[in-house]
């Protein structure tokens, strides 16, 4: 029997041929971590008596989640990175330049990589055919003291995409949906390894949204092949020359085969307080927003941003609606100044920060009060996941976001985008 793309990138690391459930030490190309989980790997390196990183040029420490930082604590966990770094030639990402995640994708990982981060959202990096996973900040240190780790091969669940998508139709509209039908916890420790007729035409950003949204289906990892869309994307940043074509085996054998025809789908919002709470726009009673955020790991890249600007240019943000606007990296920020999307955006009426996690997070930069719903375009809406467990959050599209933070309730983006 043929192979997984899962079961192919591990194998190439360890040397020998695995299959699912096999328990495998491999050897591993990136290693990360980032502000809040970065300090208690230094910690547990510091324990074990480590004092050097195997591969310095591919550990990486990003300083994202907390930048600029809100308070001196967080500004302490920011200098023990910086020094762990000037010590050990660790590479430091600083405030400013934007998430872990789009970084990862922007500048180190390839085709046929294995990364592990201390972040549950590192699979978004299986968008360009890596497997790329989160641990814990312990197995992290090792990580970084070893360039190795250990894991069980996961089992697969092939998600076959079919169809074209209708207008104000998005590739986080078709995830919300498939999170909708494996439900938050069906795909626990496997890989969701996406296929089918569909993905030929999709671009790299709409992948990456849907590979760092596997983790909420309580995947391991979320993959694509990598073909000539991925070819085109690492030409277009300076990056062809680490393009490794990966892709499954035709006889590959998987545990379960999830087909979406995407023709079929529509405008979807995540409720609170969990994702695989899904409806359709169209069925949602008129639900008023107080804030909305456009950003994050999952849609805070240039095509996010654009359509939020297209949808916005000329309109005003609806009257009591907070809109934030957070970049996902410093190149995705000056891009946007250059096409005009962020004077756009700010014309609106929204709030742009500095590239970084932002609002997602829940410790600076758009906390919620008591009883305040957001809309947001990030990947979980948990209680308090913002910051404030006496509020609400649902998840959508960027087009679904920017329509609704005109209208003032949650809109279906459909009415404008025709």
């Amino acid at each position: 029997m043929g192979k997984t793309l899962a079961e192919k990138i591990i194998s190439d690391h360890t040397g020998k041929e695995v299959a699912a459930k096999d328990i495998a030490v491999v050897d591993v190309d990136v290693v990360m971590a980032q502000d809040g989980t970065g300090p208690l790997a230094v910690s547990q390196m510091e324990k074990m008596g480590i004092t050097k990183v195997k591969k310095p040029s591919s550990s990486i420490l990003f300083i994202d989640h907390a930048a600029p930082s809100p308070r001196k604590e967080l500004s302490d966990s920011h200098i023990v990175l910086r020094r762990f770094a000037q010590k050990t030639g660790a590479r430091l990402s600083d405030t400013g330049e934007g998430i872990c995640h789009q970084l990862l994708v922007e500048k180190y990982v390839c085709p046929g990589d294995i990364v592990i981060g201390a972040d549950s959202h590192t699979c978004t990096s299986g968008a360009l055919g890596a497997f790329a996973t989160g641990m814990g900040s312990t197995d992290i240190a090792v990580g970084f003291a070893l360039a190795q780790t250990w894991l069980m091969v996961p089992g697969t669940i092939r998600i076959d995409l079919d169809g074209g998508l209708a207008r104000g139709v998005f590739s986080k509209d078709i995830m919300i949906s498939v999170i909708g039908k494996i439900t938050s916890d069906g795909a626990t420790y496997k890989a969701l390894e996406f296929s089918g007729n569909m993905i030929g035409n999709m671009a790299m950003d709409d992948r990456f949204t849907m590979a760092n949204m596997a983790v909420e289906a309580g995947a391991k990892t979320g993959l694509f092949p990598s073909d000539e869309v991925t070819l085109k994307y690492l030409e277009a940043i300076g990056r062809k020359n680490c393009f490794k074509k990966m892709y499954a085996d035709p006889d590959a054998g998987y545990e379960q085969v999830l087909d979406v025809d995407c023709s079929r789908l529509e405008p979807m919002v995540s409720k609170p307080h969990t994702v695989d709470n899904i409806s359709p726009v169209s069925q949602l009673e008129k639900v008023k927003i107080d804030q909305v955020f456009i950003g994050t790991c999952t849609n805070g890249r240039l095509s996010d941003l654009a359509v939020a600007a297209d949808i916005l240019k000329g309109r005003k943000v609806a009257h009591g609606v907070r809109l934030i606007v957070v970049p996902a990296s410093r190149d995705v920020y000056l891009q946007a100044l250059d096409e005009g999307i962020i004077k756009d955006l700010a014309l609106s009426g929204a709030s742009v920060m500095a590239p970084g996690c932002g609002p997602c997070v829940g410790v600076h930069q758009g906390i919620l009060g008591d009883g305040e719903v957001c809309l947001s375009t990030q990947n979980r809406n948990f209680k308090g996941r913002m910051g404030n467990p006496n509020s609400f959050i649902y998840l959508s599209s960027p087009a679904t976001a920017a329509w609704s933070a005109v209208k003032g309730y949650i809109a279906d983006p459909r009415e404008v985008l025709v």
